[in-house]
């Protein structure tokens, strides 16, 4: 019988505990290719835990390609075991010997961790409820061709060779003007081209952050956050989002200030308008008293507005950067939710001293942004095709949101609740007491091997902060 030593009081989840363990086992040798492993409800009881505790483990290990699940015939491991390390024979000059165990040598282990949880490979026959991304089916694909094609006609040698660090000089120009709808009046130098928001934050956490630093992050959170601020170790301390029927409300705003006033937190990440998982948004007054506590504290915010350009109905609120007078807020924001994703281009805006600094880290990371994609995307916008583009989608996601909530009042078990968000990608669902959400996936896994003609609808919970 295999033996496993989990520790419940550890603040690492049993189910990594778990995980990591079976992947030592198959490390070490112990476990080989071909060896059947006991089924999920078999180590549960045997373990003491629930059977969802051992299914995550087995999920992931399921994704690394180092278990594998048969219906009917069990669980087996299908990778094969890395050999111990053994001093290098001599070879005849042309590399032959041992391979190197890439695996002893990684820094840390962030590429197990949230974001991978997000990109498991989905049945063909299935709807995945897993990432927020735009519809592909509607892409303007001639129109973004369009321009691509005039940029290259008109200004090609120039944006194929190496260019600025802050980003192409017409986007910026573009966006400046987008900015200013919104309420926010920047000048180029407060403004930095990015590959999207991911690296915003992670060009945040170079420039300002060191190991063992403090972030105030709303729990649920957008796991592309914790999985940067957890690569940098950086200290996640967790607030709270709180959810209403109306999908309004968000952060915790008491829960702020407690965890404020008890540690040395260097920024406050939020996303006020539509939040990732949650879809919640903070009303006007919560976003006043906001800057005034960070104002009081004299604690920076992050600001992710990537989701209110989506807004479906009610009225628009005013960001938080259009609300700071004292310039203790740096934006981010993407094409990603209301363009083209794969294109990787966003912004942050923020002010000129933090804004340089972060351009100068940029620029030792990746030099700068790929030009061809400002520019496509500055055509993009200069034509009218974004704004055309975004008033499409804003119908056709209207549409999918009420017949999702349709569906959720026609389906779903009685005292189920779920937030009616106004906007953005996300709807948070709350079952039942007694229903856990971890086991219904794997039933739903399940049913598309036993039944695949069958269409399912497939919702990987969103992590939080606390396992």
């Amino acid at each position: 019988m295999l033996q496993f030593h989990l520790q419940p009081e550890s603040h690492i989840p049993l189910y990594v505990q778990l995980r990591d363990q079976l992947r030592a086992l198959v490390h070490s040798g112990e476990l080989r290719s071909g060896d059947r492993i006991p089924a999920s409800r078999e180590l549960a009881t045997q373990l003491g835990v629930h059977r969802t505790t051992v299914a995550n483990a087995y999920a992931e290990l399921e994704a690394e390609g180092l278990i594998q699940g048969h219906v009917g015939r069990g669980t087996y491991i299908s990778g094969t075991p890395l050999k111990q390390f053994t001093p290098p024979p001599r070879t005849n000059g042309n590399g032959n010997g041992h391979k190197i165990r890439w695996e002893s040598i990684f820094a840390d282990e962030r590429g197990d961790e949230s974001l991978s949880r997000l990109m498991p490979e989905v049945p063909s026959n299935s709807i995945a409820f897993i990432t927020a991304r735009p519809s592909e089916e509607f892409f303007p694909v001639e129109e973004l061709r369009r321009c691509c094609s005039a940029v290259l006609r008109a200004d090609g040698r120039h944006v194929l060779q190496l260019g600025s660090s802050d980003g192409y000089a017409p986007l910026k120009r573009a966006l400046i003007e987008f900015l200013r709808a919104d309420g926010i009046h920047v000048r180029g130098e407060q403004l930095l081209i990015t590959d999207g928001c991911q690296q915003a934050i992670d060009l945040i956490c170079k420039a300002f952050l060191r190991p063992g630093d403090s972030v105030a992050l709303e729990n649920p959170a957008y796991p592309g956050a914790v999985a940067i601020f957890a690569g940098a170790r950086v200290r996640m301390l967790a607030v709270g989002v709180e959810t209403q029927r109306t999908g309004t409300v968000g952060l915790n705003l008491d829960a702020l200030e407690s965890v404020l006033l008890q540690n040395r937190v260097k920024f406050i990440f939020v996303t006020p308008d539509f939040h990732n998982p949650t879809g919640t948004t903070m009303p006007l007054t919560e976003r006043r008293r906001l800057l005034e506590i960070a104002a009081h504290y004299q604690v920076p915010i992050i600001e992710d507005t990537i989701y209110s350009r989506v807004r479906l109905r009610g009225t628009a609120l005013p960001s938080l950067k259009s609300l700071d007078q004292s310039g203790n807020v740096i934006q981010i924001d993407s094409f990603s939710k209301i363009a083209f994703p794969g294109l990787r281009v966003g912004w942050c805006s923020g002010p000129e001293t933090a804004i340089e600094r972060l351009r100068l880290v940029k620029q030792s990371t990746n030099l700068h942004t790929d030009q061809l994609a400002q520019a496509t995307l500055a055509e993009f916008v200069r034509r009218g095709y974004l704004a055309r583009h975004l008033a499409k989608m804003k119908g056709i996601y209207r549409h999918r949101l009420e017949a999702m909530e349709s569906a959720l009042e026609k389906y779903m078990p009685e005292e189920t609740t779920w937030t009616r968000p106004e906007g953005g990608m996300s709807v948070w669902v709350t079952l039942p007491a007694g229903f856990d959400a971890g086991e219904l996936l794997i039933h739903v896994r399940e049913r598309v091997f036993s039944f695949p003609d069958v269409i399912f609808i497939c919702r990987i919970p969103s992590p939080t902060l606390f396992g």
